[in-house]
């Protein structure tokens, strides 16, 4: 997305300070990074501005986090306390959504994530989440599932209660008001 498209709904500059803000109120969460190393990529990968926005839009509170994957990349990830707001009640992918005969929600996972430019957390990068910082103590995020559970009917969703990270299952055509799902993407 260019500069001028992202104007009508959240100005470049304003974006920026957004995250720059994040950025700096959160270095535990990446050690060793260079505020102008993020913005420079930001700026000069064409979609990387518009993930970021929708992901801010839909309450991820994107941030930086190193060694999600290798110690030299660099992961934009929602970092907001809870599941972000603007994800929930959701099922875990199109064909459970699919096959709920009534009461459908709006949506799955899925489909928004790939909406947004992101990919869900496995079950490891929400572990190493968790590890840095006590997230969902309220809600719950579905996170990849496993082709054995998911051809079975189930998914994985995490959360954090008692001082641990839980992860469980249910049916991928449920859906929750207090369960919605993280993403992240690489920022080249």
């Amino acid at each position: 997305m260019s500069k001028g498209q992202l104007k009508g709904s959240m100005a470049v500059t304003e974006l920026l300070l957004t995250l720059q803000s994040r950025f700096e109120k959160h270095l535990y969460r990446h050690p060793s990074v260079a505020w102008s190393i993020v913005e420079n990529k930001l700026l000069k990968e064409s979609s990387a501005l518009s993930t970021v926005l929708e992901m801010e839009k839909s309450g991820g509170e994107p941030d930086v986090v190193s060694g999600l994957g290798s110690e030299k990349q660099l992961f934009i990830v929602d970092c907001s306390a809870e599941s972000p707001a603007g994800r929930r009640s959701l099922c875990y992918d199109k064909e459970a959504w699919l096959s709920r005969k009534e009461n459908r929600p709006t949506g799955n996972c899925f489909d928004m994530a790939a909406k947004i430019g992101i990919t869900l957390l496995s079950e490891e990068q929400y572990r190493f989440l968790q590890s840095i910082e006590v997230l969902d103590q309220k809600t719950s995020s579905w996170i990849l599932t496993p082709n054995s559970i998911r051809q079975k009917g189930g998914a994985l969703f995490c959360d954090y209660r008692y001082g641990q990270t839980f992860v469980y299952h249910n049916g991928a055509s449920s859906y929750y008001a207090a369960r919605g799902f993280r993403g992240f993407f690489l920022l080249k």
